[in-house]
């Protein structure tokens, strides 16, 4: 990249032929601006942090096992005697293990390193894009980030994408230094990108890499030297990058002594985890390609794959509402560019089109991604789009005052349509849910009027001024509006809690990407009870459910799409699909099912505080405690003091509220080989474990997707059943009657309390 065509991202935009000058603010404001923003995002990030709970408890749990050893810090193990790891690198675990350390273990101390990875993205977000497209679109920038719904949600919780985040707009940072400077600095500003990129690996692993076509072809595009030296040196950063994303695969390999077994993985090795489970698996399905959406339940949590996923019910109000205006802002970028190699406008109108390659491939890719992907999808995956977001809106606005500037007319009717398809777009996600602020439809619909004739006034000064400030309000204040709502509330209202954070109405079925959304009217009429028209209103552990058994009369809904009695689909009894955890209807057998009905979610009515990994999944029943309890007097000497069938679901609760050794065996899904059936043997041979909380059906509590295997988990419940005694709940002082119907562990099976003492 030549000298000038660098320095144009920095240098103060030009005032081309423009009769009068622009007026240029303070030194001062500036800083002060971004102060502001700062302080906003710290707020919405981190506001009444003690009421948000565990976060996502599964790894919360694991927080509090990776504590105990260095060995199980360094492989991120989930539970204290180092079994198996959690399903993803342990890098966005660290900073929560040291603030836990620090500050003891509280729910609150675990999000603090969210919240701050979070205000960090943002100021990073805006130094990358100042040196792009200038100051005014770096501050635009970093307000738009600051109020993305699902960004503010993912950074009330502790996910590994906030730390994704972070680190991939540090790595945007990187490049764009390396684009602007020249010599040696070069290659380290590059090789710096990509060892964040390979950090960013080690939280969430390929995730991290979906940006690399978009970096690679930024610095093919607008790096400086000939075509030899930029391939040369992208291929040395590329090596750096390999090797901060691969070092933890390779240890995990080579490691001499014991170690953990790599949660979600088949062989118990990180490279699986990578191509598989982490890997093809979210791609195509699971690792053997097959799909792993919930099938009939409307294509599981973010919405069946297809084009439109980014704008649906699930997904549309966490991230959409300026997709609109990146389409327009990318075909201006085009537009420009085409202008200027004609002659027909001046260098001081366009940005850098190493910028627009960067965020415009950035987002068209995970866009792509996202939307097609067969596997596992979540709709907070979707924060990993919003820095490009922000840096394109960032970018429209600063092209359109450099092109106004330069004389040209039609800039003013740009701003109109982006505002124009932006509000238009933000009243249809309003509309969705008209019962949830459905008052937003008018100051977006009358700022955005508002905007537009004052854009196309022609009287240029203050009142073109006046409508860019209006365009903006119109475009953010319905996400802001979300935004804020998230932390209005004490954490993520939908059923999934915190392993399924998101923004705007809550209580919400569409985390199972089924429609009718409880509270919201959004299609259809609903009952008292808050639930989709058709839905019984007596579902304990359901938003509006009753508090007894959680078996509603009358079966399952009518009305529900396919399947057999209550309208679910066919599959199992009561119609459910199959796959699903024993325990839940349709399931073989287990503890709390019905027929046709659905089971008393654990923690009772609201999200799911203990099911699911969910936000404050931490209080133990107590029948629980009692088995705890029985389990410590009577193997003193036992290193395991309890193992707990069907995996982290039904372990957490156990983890975070008791200093004792307790595992979840099989890892979160409760299907990893983990202990396998030979270590159980050699553990209850020697003393090392006595008792087990299992199954009472074939399935040993594991949940399952379609296509994972439940084979180790029906290996163990196989061998718990013929080699292990139950023991009476009134051995304990329990009641197995109100443990099947309120348990934690129930819904997945783990209900039963064995001696599996040598015999």
């Amino acid at each position: 990249m030549n000298e000038s065509h660098r320095t144009l991202s920095v240098t103060p935009v030009s005032e081309g032929p423009s009769e009068t000058p622009p007026r240029s603010l303070p030194a001062w404001a500036a800083p002060a601006a971004l102060g502001a923003i700062l302080v906003v995002a710290a707020v919405l990030y981190g506001w009444a942090l003690g009421s948000l709970g565990w976060g996502n408890s599964y790894y919360s749990a694991a927080v509090k096992s990776m504590g105990k050893s260095w060995t199980y810090f360094l492989f991120g193990s989930y539970d204290p005697a180092g079994v198996v790891t959690v399903d993803k690198p342990p890098a966005a675990l660290w900073p929560q293990v040291i603030t836990s350390k620090i500050f003891g273990l509280h729910g609150w101390a675990l999000i603090l390193p969210q919240v701050i990875e979070g205000v960090a993205g943002v100021f990073v977000l805006h130094r990358t894009v100042r040196r792009w497209a200038g100051e005014q679109a770096a501050l635009l920038a970093a307000v738009v980030l600051t109020l993305t719904p699902i960004t503010v949600a993912i950074n009330r919780d502790n996910n590994p994408d906030t730390l994704l985040v972070l680190l991939l707009v540090s790595a945007a940072y990187a490049l764009t230094r390396a684009l602007q400077t020249g010599g040696r600095a070069t290659t380290w500003w590059l090789c710096a990108s990509g060892f964040l990129i390979g950090c960013g690996f080690l939280a969430k692993m390929l995730a991290a890499w979906m940006v690399v076509p978009a970096f690679a072809l930024a610095w093919l595009v607008g790096g400086g030297g000939a075509w030899a030296a930029r391939v040369w040196r992208l291929l040395t950063a590329g090596a750096v990058l390999a090797v901060s994303s691969l070092w933890w695969v390779a240890m995990v390999a080579l490691w001499p002594g014991d170690r953990p077994y790599i949660g979600g993985s088949e062989d118990g090795s990180a490279w699986d985890l990578v191509v598989g489970y982490n890997g093809l698996g979210r791609v195509f399905g699971s690792s053997d390609g097959s799909s792993q959406s919930m099938a009939g339940m409307g294509g599981g949590f973010g919405g069946e794959a297809g084009l439109g996923r980014m704008f649906n019910t699930q997904v549309g109000g966490q991230i959409s509402w300026l997709l609109p205006a990146c389409a327009v802002a990318l075909a201006l970028a085009v537009v420009c560019t085409v202008l200027y190699r004609r002659g027909r406008l001046d260098q001081s109108g366009v940005l850098p089109t190493s910028g627009w390659l960067l965020w415009g491939s950035w987002l068209i890719v995970c866009v792509a991604v996202f939307s097609t992907q067969k596997g596992i999808f979540h709709p907070y995956y979707t924060t990993q789009l919003a820095p490009a977001i922000a840096a394109l809106c960032g970018g429209m606005l600063a092209t359109l005052i450099r092109v106004h500037r330069a004389g040209v007319t039609w800039a003013p009717w740009v701003g109109a349509a982006a505002v124009a398809v932006t509000a238009g777009w933000a009243m249809v996600l309003v509309r969705r849910t008209p019962d949830w602020n459905g008052w937003l439809i008018w100051p977006v619909l009358l700022i955005g009027c508002a905007a537009i004739a004052l854009l196309l006034s022609r009287r240029g000064g203050n009142l073109l001024l006046a409508g860019a400030a209006a365009a903006v309000v119109s475009m953010l204040v319905a996400p802001g509006a979300w935004a804020a709502n998230v932390s209005a509330s004490s954490g993520s209202a939908n059923l999934m809690g915190g392993a399924n954070p998101t923004a705007g109405p809550g209580g919400s079925l569409s985390a199972f990407g089924m429609s009718g959304i409880p509270g919201q009217g959004s299609s259809g009429d609903q009952g008292s009870s808050g639930m989709p028209s058709g839905m019984p209103s007596d579902l304990e552990g359901f938003p509006g459910g009753a508090s007894g058994s959680g078996q509603p009369s009358g079966g399952m809904p009518s009305g529900m799409p396919g399947g057999d009695q209550g309208g679910l689909p066919s599959g199992g009894q009561g119609g459910m699909p199959s796959g699903l955890p024993s325990g839940m209807p349709g399931a073989s057998g287990g503890s709390g099912s019905a027929s046709g009905g659905l089971p008393a979610f654990p923690g009772g009515a609201g999200a799911m505080s203990g099911g699911f990994g969910g936000s404050s999944g931490s209080a133990l029943t107590s029948d629980q405690r009692k088995m705890l309890n029985y389990a410590v007097k009577h193997s003193p000497k036992a290193r395991i003091k309890l193992a707990v069938s069907g995996g982290a679901m039904a372990t957490n609760a156990f983890i975070l509220n008791s200093d004792e050794t307790v595992i979840g065996m099989g890892g979160f899904m409760g299907a990893d080989d983990a202990p396998s059936v030979a270590q159980l043997k050699k553990w209850t041979g020697n003393g090392e474990l006595r008792y087990i909380v299992g199954s009472d059906n074939a399935g040993g509590g594991a949940m399952t997707r379609p296509g994972m295997s439940q084979e180790n988990a029906t290996d163990r419940s196989e061998w718990i059943s013929k080699n292990c005694t139950e023991v009476s709940a009134s051995a304990y002082g329990g009641s197995k009657t109100s443990q099947q119907k309120s348990g934690s562990a129930a819904p997945f099976g783990a209900s039963v309390l064995y001696d599996c003492a040598a015999r």
